[in-house]
């Protein structure tokens, strides 16, 4: 049975009573390094829903709500530390930002009974939650990404890309490296011939990967990039010609930060995503209102509506309705992380909810099971008009190949079972 919250059962859980400790949201953040561009208007999006919960709300469920950053840079040993020192503080929910982080977290949490949500990154397979118990990745994970962006060229070319060309440049690191597998079976399936070309840590050396790009002439690229990578991928193509309306990226490669330095010549330039762009929902109204405008923000209040911040907010949104729901189906509005766990499990993200919460089509409708920790897969396409600096969607949420990714998804979580002798978590 899913888990929704009534106004009766908030108010009962508001009742008055003795004081709580804080609900707690780790925020593994980045805020230094090479990536803190991207880092740092996703962690001040998380940090200002939780503070609008806060000021507008007074918290969830009556309990006020209580972020704990602490600086990874990026960097997965000072992410492990910073989860070893923030486990013990209440943490309800970890949000790692990082495939890295994420690998080696996923044994510890899963022993500390805390969940782990990875929105768009992480272990793709963690889609199986009859193996990785504690670990979630709705509403769409790599492979739903991949398969999106073929699943868009088709779309756009008549449903028929066979003998075409679709060159992948990656971040030569475990991140850069999980379309690699989904890409050579849509391959397959669909006939286009598949270009690997790595970039090394951390981006800024391109030169031979377009060089190639620009003799062995593919008819579409697609890029798996992060940080400075992004910036120099879209200037390069600029520089060789390549024309922007067939170069379309990850989700972490459509930013602003991306595509404004190159100015004019990045227009038409898309990236795929799993939630809504722009400034144009009810929600940032209240944060301007309540966060930015009473000088709460957790930084400049300049970020609102931007692709990484409105990506921060979706990500707290989700984690605090699990926490909503978690005290609704114990009847406690103290939780625990076990609770949360247990509410993401059977979590119900409707338009109907999305709409109650000031988000109305911010992303797509998804469900979250025992079985499916990764909710339906549906992904968009963005695309960037570089004369009015603004994002758009030009395509709406739309399913990815199943067929493909989830016999992905069963051969490498039953291989992590056997090596980990993992018993179901399901039965």
């Amino acid at each position: 049975m899913k888990l929704k919250l009534t106004a009766m059962a908030l108010s009962a859980l508001m009742a008055a009573g003795p004081a709580m400790a804080d609900l707690v949201f780790p925020s593994l953040s980045y805020r230094t390094g090479p990536f803190a561009a991207g880092g740092i208007p996703f962690a001040d999006g998380y940090a200002d829903y939780f503070t609008l919960l806060n000021e507008r709300d007074g918290g969830i469920g009556g309990v006020m709500t209580r972020v704990i950053e602490c600086e990874t840079a990026y960097n997965t040993e000072k992410g492990v530390e910073c989860y070893e020192s923030t486990k013990g503080e209440g943490a309800l929910i970890y949000q790692p930002l990082s495939t890295g982080i994420t690998y080696q977290i996923i044994p510890k949490a899963t022993v500390d009974d805390i969940p782990i949500h990875t929105m768009g990154y992480g272990r793709t397979s963690a889609k199986n939650g009859d193996v990785f118990s504690h670990v979630f990745n709705y509403p769409a994970n790599y492979w739903d990404g991949a398969s999106g962006v073929v699943n868009y060229l088709l779309e756009t070319n008549n449903n028929d890309i066979s003998g075409k060309k679709l060159a992948l440049v990656y971040h030569n690191s475990a991140f850069g490296k999980e379309p690699i597998r989904t890409l050579e079976e849509l391959s397959k399936k669909h006939g286009f011939e598949l270009m690997l070309l790595p970039v090394d840590h951390p981006g800024q050396e391109q030169k031979s990967q377009w060089l190639q790009i620009r003799r062995d002439k593919p008819d579409f690229v697609t890029m798996w990039g992060w940080g400075v990578m992004n910036q120099v991928a879209i200037q390069e193509a600029a520089n060789i010609r390549f024309p922007m309306e067939n170069f379309i990226g990850v989700w972490w490669s459509g930013a602003q930060h991306d595509v404004l330095p190159a100015g004019d010549a990045a227009d038409g330039y898309k990236a795929i995503t799993f939630h809504a762009v722009g400034n144009d929902f009810p929600i940032f109204d209240d944060i301007q209102k309540y966060v930015v405008d009473t000088g709460k923000a957790a930084g400049a209040g300049d970020q609102i509506g931007t692709v990484l911040y409105n990506r921060g907010v979706y990500a707290a949104m989700l984690a605090a309705e699990a926490v909503r729901n978690a005290q609704v189906a114990t009847g406690n509005a103290d939780v625990s992380s076990g609770d949360v766990r247990d509410a993401m499990e059977s979590l119900e993200i409707t338009q109907a909810r999305m709409a109650e919460l000031g988000m109305p089509n911010f992303g797509p409708s998804f469900t979250v099971t025992c079985e499916n920790h990764g909710g339906d897969g549906l992904v968009g396409v963005a695309q960037w008009n570089a004369s009015s600096k603004t994002w758009s969607l030009v395509s709406d949420f739309k399913p990815t190949d199943a067929e493909v990714i989830d016999v992905l998804v069963q051969e490498d979580s039953a291989a992590y079972a056997a090596e980990n002798n993992i018993a179901s978590n399901c039965n």
